[in-house]
């Protein structure tokens, strides 16, 4: 059977599915690779695997990543500089391996099989680094008096093996998991797209209930138990999560990979600059496209031509020589409407992509909560509590909005809007932003009343705590989890659902680099305001003493920065066109 027939029959065999009803409208198959049943695959029966998946693998992640610089500084006797230096290379590491499964997903093997793959990365390195953790060998004596002797270079390697090939592992899967989900409800089912939304939002969930967990039993079994059994834990669940996985496997939906997304994004730079001196039609429908009713990328829907970015579909102008020879094969010098549309929508969400760096640079400011809190009363009667321990409100936060927003706010709004999921993607992140502002100000009237009560109490001059309970930053804290849950699951819906069928790995891997991008930016602007602020002999901001800083000045600075930002995103989503596919 010729390539033409085939095309033709699946064309046929789609047209069937849609008008029957019983099969799947978006192309999605089986682990065979066979039309799916709509009544027997996807949908929520198939998220409880990939919801606990989720869970399992950032417990297992947070059960690292939480206590990773204790470790660093007491068992292998690290300095502090050199320990934080470590964990932040890593963890920027780990936002930024996401764009080499994204490649992987979108381009050859599919969702499933890269979570499959970086899965069993991911526990090998768990299993290397409970190892690293328990046996003797590999890792440094204690320390005897004040002599701690350093890792050996051996011991070091062993170490940080492990944690990189977790980088690696949970980079691979973490824009494809979300995505994967996504992919179990049909998008040309009214219903079913309904409850996307709504699994973004349970995902976000998950991922949260593992955090809780790790931040209090696992870090309270590191540093009372040991560090080989609260690795080990970490180890167990991340084997569990990859049960979890596999578990669901006959219930799940595919989406076929496309080809490489890169590749195409090049050829249609390459063909548009190859023919910069023709001419686009004014009938778009002049155009090149295959005449077939799926696209000609595997795996995708056609889009819709859009007049903007025109010097883009003079990759698409069929030339002359092309219309007598008759051979549009060479896609280096000819591409599809669609091929161009793809390229024209990752330039359309750039703008909004940038806007949630400056939000990730926000939320990484909670380091300078845990600071502030240091310097204020913790005690409850004869119990000191951890200023670091108060993080857990802002995912108690989450835990708590997440369900407030998809079953109370989610019914409201879409009475008053209209819109089946009661917000769109990007007003969902607008309120998230204006929500991250309010945060910060609340941090900022915080630290204003106790930096008075130090200058009344004389405490300026002094490295000590300013007798002010630390629950006074619970507002801060629960604003900022409310803000995640607008604006970062926001993020993971936007960029599904605006991306392009076969780029939608890489478009989750895009909005992950956000965090990645907003701790650089973040420790950038600490630098610069520390430089600023310490002129002239002046203490500056953020002194090694709180009392005689000036952290308030930098908290408005930042509600300022966050204003600005949150303008231009109104501008770029006042201006953003929807995707249109066909």
């Amino acid at each position: 059977m010729g390539a033409q027939e085939e095309r033709l029959l699946l064309d046929e065999g789609l047209i069937q599915n849609e008008s029957s009803g019983l099969y799947t409208g978006d192309g999605s198959v089986d682990i065979k690779g066979k039309p799916v049943l709509k009544s027997k695959t996807g949908n929520w029966r198939a998220c409880p695997f990939i919801l606990g998946t989720e869970c399992c693998e950032r417990l297992a992640y947070y059960g690292i990543a939480i206590n990773l610089v204790t470790y660093l500084t007491k068992i292998l006797h690290e300095g502090n500089v050199s320990a934080a230096r470590n964990v932040t290379t890593w963890q920027g590491t780990c936002y930024l391996t996401p764009l080499i499964g994204a490649v992987f997903s979108d381009a050859y093997w599919g969702r499933y099989w890269t979570i499959a793959a970086f899965s069993t990365i991911y526990f090998i390195g768990m299993c290397t680094l409970s190892l690293s953790a328990s046996v003797p060998a590999f890792k440094p004596a204690e320390c005897v008096d004040s002599v701690c002797p350093p890792a050996t270079p051996a011991q070091h390697a062993i170490f940080f093996f492990g944690l990189y090939l977790i980088a690696l592992g949970t980079g691979g899967i973490k824009p494809c998991v979300s995505s994967f989900g996504a992919d179990q409800f049909d998008d040309t089912d009214p219903t079913e797209r309904v409850k996307k939304g709504s699994f973004f939002n349970w995902f976000y969930f998950s991922i949260n209930i593992g955090a809780l967990v790790s931040s209090t039993i696992i870090v309270w079994i590191q540093d009372n138990a040991g560090w080989g059994l609260g690795f080990g834990i970490s180890a167990l669940f991340m084997g569990i999560s990859i049960a979890s996985f596999f578990s669901g496997t006959a219930l799940y939906r595919f989406q076929r990979p496309g080809g490489s997304p890169l590749t195409r994004m090049c050829q249609v730079l390459v063909a548009s600059f190859h023919k910069w001196n023709l001419e686009v039609p004014s009938d778009s429908s002049l155009l090149y496209e295959t005449p077939d009713k799926v696209s000609a990328i595997e795996g995708s829907r056609k889009l819709e031509h859009t007049d903007e970015l025109k010097c883009l579909d003079k990759a698409a102008v069929v030339s002359d020589i092309e219309n007598k020879t008759g051979d549009f094969s060479n896609h280096w010098r000819l591409c599809t409407v669609t091929q161009v549309e793809e390229l024209k929508i990752l330039i359309r969400m750039f703008p909004i992509w940038a806007t949630g760096i400056v939000f990730s640079a926000v939320h990484a400011q909670m380091s300078l909560f845990v600071e502030q809190g240091m310097m204020m009363d913790r005690t409850i009667g004869s119990f000191t509590i951890s200023a670091a321990s108060l993080t857990t409100f802002d995912i108690i936060s989450v835990i708590i909005w997440v369900p407030v927003y998809d079953r109370v706010l989610v019914p409201i709004a879409r009475k008053f809007t209209g819109k089946e999921r009661g917000f769109s993607e990007l007003q969902r992140m607008g309120i998230g932003l204006f929500i991250s502002i309010l945060a910060i100000l609340a941090a900022a009237l915080v630290e204003i009343w106790r930096l008075d009560l130090a200058r009344a109490l004389n405490l300026v001059d002094k490295d000590v705590e300013v007798p002010l309970s630390i629950f006074w930053q619970i507002p801060q804290y629960a604003l900022l989890g409310a803000a995640e849950v607008f604006t970062f699951i926001g993020q993971l819906e936007f960029f599904y659902d605006q991306s392009p069928d076969a780029m939608r790995s890489l478009c989750s891997a895009l909005s992950l680099l956000t965090t990645s991008l907003g701790a650089y930016l973040s420790s950038f602007i600490l630098t610069v305001v520390t430089w600023l602020s310490t002129g002239g002999g002046q203490a500056g901001w953020i002194a090694d003493n709180l009392n005689e800083g000036h952290l308030d000045y930098f908290f408005w600075f930042l509600a300022g920065l966050s204003l600005l930002n949150m303008m231009v995103y109104l501008l770029c989503a006042s201006r953003y066109k929807q995707k249109k596919a066909s």
